[in-house]
């Protein structure tokens, strides 16, 4: 019996919301990484506590944050923090920045692996450096997508190269990184003395028989950025980490914080991380499973009712990779606009996230109600040249 409903339909237009008050009226939007469902009961409980108190002034970030954080990671995923090793700030995308910021010089590489979320992009070359892309393959042997061993190793030996900027688990490919992939990118990259930067936002989002692996426990000397944001549908109220357990690169990353004038929380931030690790594991592991089932859904129903279009493998994450090859032309980006002008559907070019790489693909985030995802994949079944 489950504890919590994901079914309803929250209307959210008219909120001040990205995801539907920047669509058109009657579009379905399935295209920025935000879920359409109500938080976990102990987040919405701990924020109304909070804003019955009258003031909200300059906010003190306690203990009992930094144990919430302690605890969960030691207890879901068998990862010892120490207190000293964490710094928040503001969001995972201005972690990142500020990670490149403190690792690099301008002019720099640093290496991703490609598709890749398109921040990745603009965080590199906004700190002066150049983005260089190690391209997965998708393997037809294995039904994913892997990294190209010898390619990643050829752009780490690159004495430009400073920096290895990875995603995990993967946005956009839907990959859940073994432990032994991990093992061996930290073992290239110490070979090469290239640090290791891993965006770990997506890391509860693991579907049923994928287990998440923090690169923290592999690589010591390894940057985490971390933020329940979007396992827990908290992005709104900006709050993040940056775990590095390295006491100098942990000085720079803390004068980066303050340079870039990311370094003070809004009062609610910390009370729904304490709330979110705290309270709401069942909710976590509930939402994961109707993600899954949505997964489920959406794979079948286009096997059968869009067959030229293949949809990947999704190990974790809510955003689904689909290959559109077959019927999308020269350009994705047209074909969505298509999509969304025809059927009323707003999905993700894959151009966006590599613009090599995510050729004749698209990505859907299927994070709503499953009457949502069934309405709008009638709708596609629509579309016509």
């Amino acid at each position: 019996m489950n504890a919590y409903c994901f079914d309803k339909v929250i209307e959210r237009r008219g909120t001040g919301c990205v995801k539907w008050d920047e669509s058109e009226e009657g579009v379905i939007p399935l295209w920025v990484a935000d879920m359409d469902f109500p938080v976990a009961p102990a987040i919405q409980e701990a924020i109304h506590k909070r804003a019955n108190h009258p003031v909200f002034g300059y906010t003190l970030v306690q203990d009992d944050y930094y144990e919430a954080i302690i605890s969960w990671f030691h207890r879901r995923h068998q990862w010892t923090i120490a207190r000293n090793h964490i710094l928040y700030t503001i969001g995972v995308v201005p972690a990142m920045s500020v990670a490149v910021k403190a690792l690099t010089m301008p002019g720099e590489k640093v290496l991703i692996l490609s598709p890749d979320y398109n921040c990745f992009f603009s965080s590199v070359k906004n700190n002066g450096c150049e983005v260089v892309e190690s391209v997965l393959q998708y393997r037809s042997n294995t039904n994913r997508f892997e990294v190209d061993w010898a390619d990643f190793e050829e752009k780490c030996k690159d004495d430009k190269c400073t920096v290895f900027l990875l995603c995990n688990p993967h946005n956009p490919t839907g990959r859940v990184w073994t432990r032994e992939e991990l093992q061996r990118m930290a073992d290239i990259c110490q070979r090469y003395q290239v640090r290791i930067v891993s965006d770990e936002i997506h890391c509860e989002l693991t579907m049923p028989g994928f287990t998440f692996c923090p690169m923290g426990t592999i690589d010591s000397t390894a940057v985490i950025l971390n933020s329940p944001s979007k396992s827990f549908n908290i992005a709104g109220l900006q709050i993040a980490n940056i775990i590095c357990s390295d006491a100098p690169t942990r000085r720079r990353l803390d004068r980066a914080i303050n340079i870039n004038e990311v370094c003070d929380v809004n009062p609610f931030g910390p009370v729904a991380l304490m709330a979110a690790y705290n309270e709401s594991e069942q909710w976590m592991d509930e939402l994961n499973q109707y993600i899954w089932n949505n997964y489920l859904v959406l794979r079948t129903f286009i096997q059968k009712n869009i067959p030229q279009w293949k949809v990947m493998p999704l190990e974790g994450t809510y955003l689904v990779w689909v290959d559109v090859s077959a019927v999308c032309g020269d350009s994705v980006a047209t074909y969505c606009e298509r999509i969304k002008q025809k059927c009323k559907v707003w999905l993700n070019p894959g151009t966006m996230y590599g613009p090599t790489s995510g050729k004749g693909y698209l990505r859907i985030n299927i994070a709503c109600p499953q009457s949502t995802l069934l309405e709008a994949l009638n709708r596609l079944t629509k579309y016509e040249e």
